[in-house]
């Protein structure tokens, strides 16, 4: 098998031939990608790595990747995290007040940050890893959906991909019913491999500020991240175009997959708003299963960061199969093959191609 030949695999296999041969195809794919970051650029002399803090797993797998081992990386929410209910301890204050360089999504995806930046006294590089992405706004109907979810949770959304600000004391930051969201941005912009080199590029500019000697070493390692990140967004699109359009329906947790639709034509409806927190009233769930039953969807999907007792029930009423798990807001754990971002992308689109390609065998 060549460097990256998954596709390949997927078209020669059997529909019976299992899951398993599926995913194995797709991440020997990635594990061969992986190859060249090892051998890419030789340290200049020996210097302190520059003192890296990510808001969370996916972030700071991409610091990882790009910085080496020039950055000391501490990650605050870690794998299986879940960021949108995220409470910052006493140790993350000390890291951050360590750090040099803070690497962040923005799009108020964490939204504990602004009182954590606070208590650090942090004064160094805020590295906004989204900027410049395309920003995904909901439509009316999300937007409704995602505001009577976000007043029960008291999660909100920015308006502009920004680094956060410093917050006055007592200042409340939280949306509630008496302070509607700032906007109906999504800021789940990773999920996207076209925006995950966005981040990528944002990523190696700062490391290069904050260490301008490993220029080169920056340089040449995203360069190879970059290319892998091509491949792959080019593979999941042209195995997803072989299954129809109408067939590539399934069901997430909740509304973290917008950019992934975009990009890879997949449409996702969603248990739950933009926080993974959120739940759907009665009616809703009442709609939900409607949907699922009248649009032929047989694929469901919990994911690693949530609940899966809604996706549960949603299964049980319309008959359709629990396809995996998704990971959506936060890695795998360590040795796990959604354990980076490439292998997330490529965990998450085998699990995907799977059920869709079952789908479109049934006519």
């Amino acid at each position: 098998m060549n460097k990256f030949s998954f596709l390949a695999s997927l078209r020669l296999r059997s529909l019976y031939g299992g899951r398993r041969r599926v995913l194995g195809a797709m991440l020997g794919g990635i594990m061969g990608l992986c190859m060249p970051l090892a051998h890419a650029a030789q340290a200049p002399a020996p210097t302190k790595p520059v003192k890296v803090v990510a808001t969370f797993s996916i972030l700071g797998d991409m610091v990882k990747e790009i910085g080496g081992e020039h950055v000391e990386l501490t990650t605050i929410v870690g794998p299986n995290g879940d960021a949108h209910t995220f409470e910052p301890t006493p140790a993350d204050v000390k890291a951050l007040a360590n750090a040099q360089v803070l690497v962040l999504n923005g799009l108020d995806f964490e939204a504990w940050l602004p009182r954590l930046i606070e208590s650090a006294g942090f004064q160094g590089q805020q590295l906004l890893a989204s900027q410049g992405v395309s920003v995904r706004h909901l439509s009316p109907d999300e937007a409704a959906h995602t505001h009577h979810h976000d007043h029960a949770d008291g999660h909100k959304h920015a308006d502009h991909a920004e680094p956060p600000k410093h917050v006055e004391a007592g200042h409340d930051d939280h949306v509630g019913p008496d302070h509607p969201p700032l906007s109906d941005v999504d800021p789940h912009a990773w999920q996207s491999l076209e925006n995950g080199i966005i981040y990528a590029a944002n990523i190696t500019e700062g490391l290069i500020k904050a260490a301008p000697a490993h220029r080169a070493y920056f340089k040449d390692r995203s360069k190879a991240f970059i290319e892998q990140m091509k491949k792959l967004d080019s593979e999941i699109k042209l195995a997803l175009a072989e299954i129809p359009e109408n067939k590539r329906k399934v069901v997430s947790s909740h509304d973290a997959f917008g950019y992934f639709s975009q990009a890879y034509g997949v449409h996702f409806v969603s248990v739950a708003g933009l926080s993974s927190q959120a739940e759907p009233s009665a009616r809703e769930m009442a709609e939900i299963i409607d949907a699922v039953k009248k649009e032929g969807i047989s694929g469901v999907f919990v994911e690693n960061t949530t609940n899966p007792k809604l996706v549960s029930q949603i299964a049980r009423e319309t008959g359709a199969t629990v396809g995996g798990t998704l990971y959506s807001d936060a890695l795998a754990a360590s040795g796990e093959p959604a354990a980076s971002y490439l292998g997330m992308m490529t965990w998450n689109a085998g699990q995907l191609i799977y059920v869709l390609k079952g789908e479109q065998s049934k006519g």
